[in-house]
């Protein structure tokens, strides 16, 4: 252990001994379901590390515009909108299939484990 972990450790254990973490919001319930939970242990960090820094991997952002663009046909009213609505949401269905097959993910093991899990969160 190096001197600046050194020095952090013993910072933290007298805090501790302070009673600096007594009384914190949230001490004693149950920590939050993690929203990745349906990600592979070995891919969660990753997934993990990008969320936090606001990327999100392509298969993943054109699922959130599939599930939107079906949130707007189903509330759109005028015909003309919702043809123009129906064949960007072909599109987009079209470029995530491609994707999956370039990137082979639905040939992985995890893709078949977690699919299901996967599309029912995002209202397929």
């Amino acid at each position: 252990m190096g001197l600046f972990d050194s020095l952090a450790e013993e910072r933290i254990k007298q805090a501790a001994r302070d009673g600096v973490f007594d009384n914190l919001p949230g001490s004693g319930k149950p920590l939050p379901e993690d929203d990745l939970s349906g990600v592979p242990d070995d891919m969660r960090m990753g997934y993990r590390i990008m969320k936090n820094a606001g990327f999100l991997p392509e298969e993943v952002q054109l699922n959130k515009e599939i599930v939107s663009l079906r949130e707007l046909i189903d509330a759109c009213d005028n015909e003309g909108e919702k043809g123009t609505l129906e064949r960007k949401l072909t599109e987009k269905e079209i470029r995530y299939q491609m994707l999956l097959e370039k990137r082979q993910i639905n040939k992985s093991k995890a893709f078949h484990r977690y699919s299901g899990q996967i599309n029912r969160r995002i209202g397929r």
